[in-house]
């Protein structure tokens, strides 16, 4: 039967070409989707490394560049952890869910290795003000003071980049593109994931060297805040009064983690839905394309159908027959297809974003939508197809 199927295949083959690479391309479109849906979903189970829970960040804004004190950094924490609602202080140079980013290009003191690396400073507190926990190592804290480098916690990735195969705890590397004597940065402690843009973020590099207040180059300009559970809303205007009443000259942006994350998750999710409009109008059109090809093949097709009925065939086999053949021709343009797309993870492409999990899961369930769309097209062809008779056939012209 089925190379019964396959010789009537191919004996239409010029009018099977255009509706084969119409379903080629559908499939592709919809695998393109589904790999970019499976990503994301794979990245959401993939913890972001910090608590984003009662947690507030403050923007410090003021048109004047202000100074890298130790005095007024103490006083300002100070002056926050008297709020009851405030539990934790701690500075950064950034808080999550910001837009931007800042990355440097680092390298072992030789100037081998070299990594490009989102770089975040942040004070003794951080850590624990954001519940961070390190896979190996220790937080940096007054220990530290003057080391001979800038204790620098980092993420695996780079520890696996610039350590391969040794513990990168301990280990010293440099700021490749640095005027004058480059920085020297220990790594005092190794994290698994912080992924600043939240759950949608691909892992990339990360280095967290020390900021301490008065000795850093560049001052922080980001408070992180952790608060009692339960805090409301209506403590931003206690929180902002306390701000104005140390520095009334400076501006400040203040914002829950949870709302920032909220619009950060909003932002990510439009590329999905522009896709998926896309995709909903493509497969439309397909399947129109496909009712439409299916209809008129079974009209040319009666004198055919009308003698096979002549010779025995009932209607239940002419009805599977033409619905046989669609799914072969699915099966044969999404073969053509994944045979394309699978160089992608095999040459390396996509490294991250296409891994074999995704690829796999995302041709499953293109290949099911294909099918789908196939059946429910052929379905009232078929259908049709059955219910002639010999006399129609002789009839036809």
């Amino acid at each position: 039967m089925l190379h019964h199927l396959l010789k009537l295949i191919w004996k239409r083959k010029s009018r099977n070409m255009m509706l084969s690479l119409e379903i080629l391309l559908a499939f592709m479109v919809v695998f393109a989707i589904a790999a970019f849906a499976v990503r994301n979903y794979q990245l959401y189970q993939m913890p972001i490394g910090f608590a984003w829970r009662d947690q507030w960040s403050v923007a410090i804004r003021n048109a004047q560049p202000i100074p890298n004190d130790a005095a007024m950094y103490d006083a300002l924490k100070r002056a926050l952890l008297e709020l009851p609602e405030v539990e934790k202080v701690a500075f950064t140079s950034m808080a999550p869910y910001e837009m931007s980013r800042m990355n440097a290009y680092y390298a072992l003191p030789d100037g081998s290795r070299r990594v490009e690396s989102d770089s975040l400073d942040a004070s003794d507190d951080f850590f624990d003000t954001m519940q961070m926990t390190p896979a190996q190592g220790r937080w940096f804290s007054k220990a530290d003071d003057g080391a001979d480098a800038i204790p620098t916690v980092i993420n695996r990735l780079v520890a696996d980049k610039l350590f391969p195969g040794i513990p990168a705890i301990g280990q010293v590397f440099t700021a490749a593109e640095f005027r004058g004597t480059p920085r020297r940065y220990r790594v005092s402690a190794v994290v698994e994931h912080y992924r600043s843009h939240g759950e949608y973020m691909e892992p990339v590099n990360l280095v967290l060297p020390r900021f301490i207040p008065g000795v850093s180059g560049e001052p922080a300009m980001t408070i992180m805040l952790r608060v009692k559970p339960g805090t409301p809303r209506a403590f931003e205007a206690r929180l902002s009064a306390r701000l104005k009443r140390e520095h009334g000259d400076w501006s400040f942006v203040i914002s829950p983690l949870s709302e920032a994350r909220k619009s950060m998750s909003k932002l990510q999710m439009v590329p999905m839905m522009v896709m998926s409009v896309i995709a909903a109008f493509l497969l439309v059109m397909v399947a129109f394309g496909l009712f439409g090809v299916l209809w008129q093949n079974t009209t040319q097709r009666i004198p055919e159908i009308g003698l096979r009925r002549a010779l025995g065939a009932d209607a239940g086999h002419i009805y599977r027959q033409i619905i046989a053949e669609q799914m072969l021709l699915s099966t044969a343009a999404m073969a053509v297809a994944l045979v394309l797309l699978v160089q992608l993870p095999l040459t390396g492409a996509f490294p991250d974003s296409l891994n074999w999990p995704v690829f796999f899961t995302a041709a499953a369930l293109s290949a099911g939508v294909i099918y789908l769309l196939s059946l429910l097209c052929s379905l009232y062809p078929g259908w049709r197809a059955a219910r002639l008779s010999p006399t129609q056939a002789l009839h036809y012209e």
